[in-house]
């Protein structure tokens, strides 16, 4: 394995409760792992230990206390705004559990987007977006459709195939078998296998035990990144 994609150091985080005069409620202290290419790692845990805080320190999204997460070259702790929305665009995907789209743009071109920004041609970046689509069994009558209406499972659907649609070097994953069937569960767990064996880092939290068993390679549990257990 060769040099990590994501490195996780001494990454502590804390929140101010400024409507109960400003108290500082510490959430981690001292978290520290590393992803390395055609990796992925698995976070666990009881909910409310920090699992979903970590992935939105990853993504840019909460800011750290303290300690670097270090994403390709691009330490996203200290990184400027422009430059994680680079990193975004180019090197960091990211499949959450909830659907945000700018309302009555089409589902082909909603999964089309993120290769658009990168300059890819039209005519390419929705045909990579259709054969998505059309390999997660979304009918094809909904691809000109807004999925603001969708159901659950078609927007998890609409979800990965954006996060896939562009062969990112690092993956965030947060529960991505969540409302699927069967079916386009497996197809889900065979686009994870297919990233990690072109060389992508992948952390993820999977709430499925059986999927969490068959695509991690090692589990990290972010109990032990407890202020207490500091």
């Amino acid at each position: 394995m060769g040099k990590a994609i994501i490195a996780i150091e001494g990454l502590s985080k804390t929140f101010t409760l400024h409507n109960q005069g400003g108290v500082v409620i510490e959430v981690m202290r001292g978290a520290a792992l590393t992803v390395g290419p055609g990796e992925c790692v698995g976070l666990v845990g009881a909910s409310g230990t920090g699992k979903s805080t970590l992935m939105r320190m990853v993504w840019g999204n909460y800011l750290a206390a303290a300690g670097r997460i270090v994403v390709g070259d691009l330490d996203v702790a200290q990184a400027a705004p422009c430059e994680i929305i680079a990193l975004r665009r180019r090197t960091l995907g990211y499949v959450s559990q909830f659907l945000r789209v700018v309302p009555r743009v089409a589902t082909v071109d909603v999964v089309a987007e993120p290769l658009l920004t990168l300059g890819v041609d039209e005519a390419e970046a929705r045909g990579r977006a259709m054969a998505l689509l059309s390999r997660l069994n979304l009918p094809e009558a909904l691809w000109s459709l807004s999925p603001t209406t969708f159901s659950g499972g078609e927007q998890q659907r609409v979800n990965i195939a954006r996060g896939f649609v562009h062969p990112c070097p690092a993956l965030l994953l947060d529960e991505p078998t969540a409302s699927l069937d069967a079916r386009n569960r497996e197809v889900v767990l065979g686009l994870i296998e297919e990233a990690k064996a072109r060389g992508a880092a992948i952390l993820g939290i999977f709430h499925d035990e059986g999927a969490r068993a068959r695509v991690c390679d090692r589990l990290v549990d972010v109990a032990d990144f407890a202020p207490a257990a500091a």
